[in-house]
């Protein structure tokens, strides 16, 4: 059998143009008579909304619109969903709390969107977002996942004991006989780190609404653009899927941060026909790290049963894997299915 590219270097064709800056992102996407969109966020880990006043803002130079969840709301916007659905041990679906667009009666995590201010230039945004004042309450906050279980830590009313679900793989009967006969059993316990994704160019959007075809175009540095498309006219904006083209430039790194839909473009989508105008969003590296999707941070204990002579005869293994203020796009399946199953 010939197979001359197994086990060989393939020369890339696209390093020339990324090496001489000849690349195309999202951020070098501008349009004529484009806005500029910048988010307020919660400063707090979690922390009730008590009021959002947006007078100042509004009233701001260069200000175009100034929306809250409320508006988004009153619009009938959907929620963000997790597109893979997790059954627990006794076969019960996932706890999936509701993650709006813009945080609504709460915030969850420090970063959270509580508004966004769009204006003729990105100066004149942030300006206006730092006029936007409001009021929060704050509440127990939880930033080690060993302790999320502890009471009065409810991030959601749907799960007090801010447990998702309970998820298992294997043959518990078996695997508890294998380790009540073994000679020998080593256990370590370690926690994988949190991780923060940090590519190239941050997260970015430029969301343009045509009222003549009552359509919008996305331009966003995505890493599946289908997927993004088919969750946020389905199950968000209540749109056809022909009513939004989603276009993806060179992404400039992602490492899985970049396939999920996110609060940003989704807000930036939506408010694009309230004003009337095309609205970009680029986020800073500040921002990027409070807002983008996390990895890791796993409590885990490994433990191996052998017999006399070292022979493994089965591996149990407990994890506390911490999935987010909110479920991501994918956030169940990845401690679960892609890990669990991959290595069986």
């Amino acid at each position: 059998m010939n197979a001359p590219y197994i086990g060989q270097a393939i020369k890339r064709k696209e390093d020339a143009r990324f090496l001489t800056g000849a690349g195309s992102y999202t951020d070098d996407v501008s349009v004529v008579g484009q806005t500029y969109a910048v988010f307020v966020r919660s400063p707090h880990a979690h922390a009730k909304i008590k009021s959002i006043n947006t007078a100042k803002a509004k009233a701001a130079a260069g200000v175009v619109g100034v929306f809250t969840g409320d508006d988004l709301a009153t619009d009938k916007v959907g929620g963000l969903p997790c597109g893979w659905l997790i059954t627990d041990v006794n076969g019960q679906p996932m706890k999936e709390p509701p993650h709006p667009v813009l945080a609504q009666g709460k915030v969850r995590y420090v970063g959270d969107p509580v508004a966004v201010v769009i204006a003729e230039t990105l100066i004149e945004a942030r300006d206006a977002a730092e006029l936007v004042e409001v009021d929060y309450e704050t509440l127990p906050a939880v930033v080690n996942a060993g302790d999320a279980r502890k009471a009065g830590t409810a991030v959601h009313d749907i799960a007090p004991d801010n447990t998702c679900y309970v998820w298992a793989l294997g043959d518990k009967g078996v695997v508890d006989k294998a380790f009540a006969g073994a000679k020998h059993v080593t256990t370590l316990e370690f926690v994988n780190n949190r991780l923060i994704p940090n590519a190239i160019e941050p997260r970015a959007a430029l969301a343009q609404y045509s009222r003549a075809e009552d359509s919008y175009t996305l331009h966003v540095a995505n890493q599946n653009p289908h997927v993004e498309r088919l969750l946020m006219t389905a199950f968000v904006l209540g749109l056809p899927e022909h009513k939004v083209r989603v276009i993806a430039p060179d992404v400039g790194g992602g490492f899985g941060s970049k396939i999920f839909l996110y609060n940003e473009e989704t807000a930036i989508t939506w408010a694009s026909k309230k004003v009337n105008r095309a609205i970009k969003w680029t986020a800073d590296r500040s921002e990027a790290f409070l807002s983008d999707a996390h990895g890791r941070d796993h409590v885990t204990k490994a433990e191996i049963a052998m017999d006399a002579k070292g022979k493994f005869l089965a591996m149990r293994v407990h994890t506390t894997a911490n999935l987010g203020a909110y479920l991501s796009t994918f956030a169940s399946c990845v401690p679960t299915i892609q890990i669990g199953r991959a290595h069986v």
